[in-house]
């Protein structure tokens, strides 16, 4: 049966969220049926007795009955926000994180004109540099070539397709650049059993889980760097996971990168080790 009004229709999937275990149930349904009526959170709040169209009803009940699959909001909406971009994402690449914006504040301080951008994604922390440095070029790059289809076309919808080049692979083979900056997979295989059914149910496992240890594409991509067969880099900046900073900072300095920094997120959580 389909909720003839708005604070009806809330309610009902609240409940239904909040019995499933979602872990933001009121958000979740609000923006859901906002995705759903054309009508605004504000709008929606400020009106629940305002009588919600067949149409529009059906098709938050079916929006209401994926996320009760634990489905992903934004795989739901087809979008998530980065920064000051709103970026379409889908199975083919990771769910921007809030804490990947550490990682582009880490990269905006250092005011790099030539970027790379290794494991790109959906090409968040790509176009937000872009975005956020009109004088810098981005090289973006990602060993799946599904996900750089999403990554270009984010690029060609937000205008910043002449500012991005896209590769395909990990290190460009040439070139130097002011920063490497990569949010690379970085859970191990044992972390991966615990995470929520939304990750391991939907997101990429590709994208998270690199090998046993959790480091291995770290690993690999300071190697690269370190041996030089590739491009170069005057500063490296990585994303890590929790209780890796020490480990990788050490790893950073093996490649050569004297000048270590760790930096914490809001959680407290070491997030971002950059090395000079």
């Amino acid at each position: 049966m389909v909720a003839s009004t708005v604070g009806d229709a809330l309610g009902a999937a609240l409940d239904a969220l909040r019995a499933a275990g979602v872990d933001s149930p009121r958000l979740d349904a609000e923006l859901l049926l906002e995705h759903a009526s054309g009508r605004d959170r504000a709008w929606l709040a400020a009106h629940p007795e305002a009588e919600l169209d067949s149409v529009a009803g059906r098709a938050f009940a079916e929006l209401v009955r994926r996320r009760l699959r634990r489905e992903p909001v934004a795989y739901i909406l087809g979008r998530k926000a980065f920064r000051r971009l709103e970026l379409r994402v889908d199975r083919r690449v990771l769910i921007p994180r809030p804490e990947t914006e550490h990682l582009v504040e880490a990269i905006l301080e250092l005011e790099p004109l030539a970027i790379c951008d290794v494991g790109t994604g959906s090409g968040a922390i790509a176009l937000a540099l872009a975005d956020e440095l009109p004088n810098a070029q981005v090289v973006a790059t990602d060993l799946y070539p599904e996900a750089l289809e999403v990554a270009q076309e984010n690029a060609r919808r937000l205008g910043l397709e002449e500012r991005v080049r896209f590769e395909q692979g990990s290190l460009p083979r040439t070139g130097s650049f002011d920063v490497v900056v990569a949010n690379l997979p970085y859970v191990s295989a044992r972390e991966w059993l615990e995470l929520s059914p939304e990750v391991r149910g939907y997101e990429p496992r590709g994208a998270l889980v690199p090998g046993p240890t959790g480091l291995e594409a770290i690993e690999a991509l300071l190697g690269e760097l370190a041996v030089g067969a590739g491009a170069r880099a005057a500063a490296v900046a990585l994303e890590v996971g929790e209780g890796q900073a020490e480990v990788v900072a050490e790893l950073v300095r093996r490649a050569g990168y004297e000048r270590v920094e760790r930096r914490r997120d809001l959680a407290g959580i070491e997030r971002v080790v950059i090395g000079r």
